[in-house]
């Protein structure tokens, strides 16, 4: 973030709960100059500072330094929707989620914590999915005796495809709707 970006508003959220800057440096134990040089974008507040800021805006300091980015509730949504493409092939689930995230996490909300839930159970979804089939390949190469009927793991694999349908429709509704999503059960490889 540029200095004069963080500096207004840094001076809309000290007009806003309507201190002058005398009483923001009161108020935040910070110097009548270090509010003013924050203000003027000759400096950035880090660490400390930052916190003593947030604390008096009753914000957290993410609030302060991420403020430009937009809500666009259309990027979540297309984003939950591109989750469709496991149907044609099951890496698409992954692979359309993670392009949108990657270029978009940092500029919209909601897109870096959604995205992080959607790619993380899609991965763990396709690991599932192919793991099955592996499994019976190597017990029918090596002779294993595992019990595992082809009609059986083909059921699994069936059930798995529907599971993923239902929460990939029922969190799609949920972004939609503003309400929060879960994707579980899920590996956490992006954190």
């Amino acid at each position: 973030m540029k200095n004069n970006e963080l500096a207004k508003k840094i001076k809309e959220l000290r007009t806003l709960k309507g201190f002058s800057q005398e009483e923001l440096s009161e108020e935040s134990g910070l110097s009548l100059r270090t509010i003013q040089r924050i203000e003027n974008g000759e400096t950035e507040p880090r660490g400390d500072s930052l916190k003593k800021l947030a604390s008096t805006f009753n914000v957290s300091p993410d609030d302060i330094t991420d403020w430009q980015i937009i809500e666009d509730n259309s990027i979540v949504i297309l984003m939950s929707l591109t989750q469709f493409s496991f149907l044609a092939f099951p890496i698409l689930g992954v692979l359309i989620p993670l392009v949108i995230w990657i270029s978009k996490k940092d500029k919209i909300k909601n897109v870096d914590k959604i995205g992080k839930a959607i790619i993380n159970f899609q991965i763990s979804w396709t690991i599932a999915i192919f793991i099955l089939p592996l499994i019976y390949v190597i017990s029918m190469i090596f002779h294993l005796d595992l019990h595992l009927p082809i009609m059986g793991a083909l059921l699994i694999n069936v059930g798995l495809y529907v599971y993923n349908l239902l929460i990939i429709t029922m969190n799609s509704i949920r972004a939609y709707k503003l309400q929060s999503v879960f994707y579980k059960p899920a590996f956490r490889i992006l954190r």
